[in-house]
């Protein structure tokens, strides 16, 4: 049975899916308030401090970073535990089954997928320093660092694993079943993962061009989901991106500010280096995970049509 095809086991009531999202919203709201208390706290009660700094950097507020960063993970933290309410109590399934179609998670894909993208995205980020160190201020402070790595480590994969299974796994099953094929859950979740981003700050600096990054991102980890069956690759490659991005450079304008190795001081722009992972990095690594775990049936897996199976097994639901 497909990864799709697993969402046909439980309850899939469109009712459910919409109570489903409402929950998951209520449940990063709610996962907000310590981040509100925080910043009512420094703006001392005024709340047209609190206000510009919501629509700007709640960080110019003095907020450690390493708080606001932990703070921030902990709204995605909430919405998990509702996600999994979600999938567990209203649609009746087990949790795996938005993770992935074999029996069990297979921990050592999610290993790969984060050590084989960490050491790319590590590689390229030094090789820039190396080739332009002129563009880079060293800024390691140890306490705030390793501080940052172990939030980074421990707490940031709860941030990324909330967006791919609520994507490449929750609604990726839900359009699938509704639309009876594959391409349309992985064009739509690309599309609205990417459109979600447009509130970060790099989409005002640099344009609306940069979510073509954001889309391709999102379609790079739907593919691999879809070709493998699972979102195991996926959730450590994503993991491992948003880790390398927290602890290794950091800028004034990204949504990332950190206390990070390097503090990258070039003005944000549009350049072939924001397009490189998109169209040649992706496909790349496309590749090699289709030549580690022998992807056949490309145009099946990504084009095909999504029929119910004939059998499922009614103990297996939760």
């Amino acid at each position: 049975m497909g990864f799709i095809e697993t969402g046909y086991k439980g309850k899939n009531d469109w009712w459910m899916y919409l109570l489903g999202v409402f929950l998951v919203f209520c449940g990063t709201q709610l996962g907000s308030i310590p981040l509100g208390i925080v910043a009512f706290i420094k703006s001392e009660g005024n709340l047209s401090v609190l206000q510009e700094a919501a629509n700007d950097n709640f960080m110019k507020m003095g907020i450690n970073s390493n708080l606001f960063l932990f703070l921030m993970i902990f709204t995605f933290m909430v919405g998990l535990l509702s996600l999994f309410i979600t999938v567990k109590y209203i649609h009746k399934k087990q949790f795996k089954w938005i993770v992935t179609s074999r029996n069990q998670i297979d921990w050592k894909r999610v290993s790969f997928g984060f050590f084989s993208w960490g050491l790319v995205a590590s590689f390229l980020i030094l090789v820039g320093i190396y080739f332009e160190p002129e563009l880079y201020v060293w800024n390691f402070k140890p306490i705030p660092f390793f501080t940052l790595v172990f939030v980074s480590v421990i707490f940031l994969p709860f941030q990324t694993s909330t967006e791919e299974l609520l994507f490449r796994g929750y609604f990726m099953q839900a359009l699938g079943l509704l639309a009876k094929n594959r391409w349309f859950p992985l064009v739509m979740t690309s599309v609205v993962f990417g459109l979600l981003h447009m509130a970060n700050p790099e989409i005002e600096k640099i344009g609306n061009l940069a979510l073509v990054f954001y889309i391709g991102t999102g379609m790079f980890f739907g593919i691999t989901t879809l070709m493998d069956e699972g979102t195991e690759l996926a959730l450590g490659l994503h993991a491992s991106n948003n880790i390398v991005a927290a602890f290794l450079v950091t800028t004034d304008w990204s949504v990332f500010q950190t206390d990070a190795l390097f503090v990258d001081k070039t003005e944000p722009s549009l350049s072939f280096l924001t397009f490189l992972p998109v169209f040649i990095l992706y496909p790349l690594m496309l590749c090699w995970f289709s030549n580690k775990y022998q992807w056949r049936n490309w145009k099946e897996k990504l084009f095909g049509k999504i029929e119910k199976p004939l059998f499922i097994d009614d103990n297996e639901i939760a």
